[in-house]
């Protein structure tokens, strides 16, 4: 009697799916997932912002110095830098008036810039005073102490220019530091768990 040979059947393969090129020792996991993301940054269309340049006048005012003053210390360093100058410009030039009005602008910013935010107001009030205690040698008077304030006198009222235009760039300056740390104070009240932001709750 003959045996039929019984064959079992033969288990079809899938097929598998073909190495991308770019990576050919992919594994068949990684490949059923989906293609691969490449994650690394991005290089195309990337423009370099050019720099911002400074000018150099803000450079330089940048540097100086920025010591905070008394409204007593302000009118002190005014006073005491215009009468210095006026006493060089007497030795020097003769006593130009022009000479001096001119080095008046700067002391008269540096005096509004220097006074601390708390003495803000007395920058425009002593920068005048300055201007007056400085003008002495320059006004040239004569025939004692009346002689000499007459000529004081004289030179305030010729050279008002000048006096109006310091103390107007000292006001100036005072107003946009006195603008300045307002917003500034009104930005900290506005934070969270700042003073407003407490008011408000």
């Amino acid at each position: 009697m003959e045996q039929h040979r019984t064959s079992q059947p033969q288990r079809r393969q899938r097929p598998q799916p073909p190495l991308t090129p770019q990576s050919p020792l992919t594994p068949q996991s990684a490949l059923a997932e989906g293609p691969a993301v490449y994650e690394g940054p991005a290089v195309y269309g990337v423009t370099a912002r050019p720099a911002r340049t400074v000018p150099p006048i803000v450079l330089a005012l940048r540097r100086l110095p920025k010591p905070r003053l008394t409204g007593l210390g302000g009118g002190l360093f005014g006073a005491a830098t215009m009468l210095v100058l006026g006493c060089l410009d007497w030795l020097l030039l003769g006593g130009s008036a022009v000479v001096y009005g001119v080095l008046f602008l700067p002391v008269a910013a540096l005096t509004a810039l220097w006074v601390r935010e708390a003495d803000l107001v007395a920058a425009p009030i002593s920068v005048p005073i300055a201007f007056a205690i400085g003008i002495v040698p320059v006004s040239g008077g004569e025939g004692g102490f009346g002689g000499q304030v007459m000529a004081v006198v004289t030179a305030l009222a010729v050279h008002a220019g000048w006096l109006y235009g310091g103390t107007l760039i000292a006001g100036l300056i005072t107003c946009v530091r006195k603008v300045r740390m307002m917003s500034r104070r009104q930005r900290r009240n506005n934070r969270p768990g700042g003073p407003g932001s407490a008011r408000r709750r």
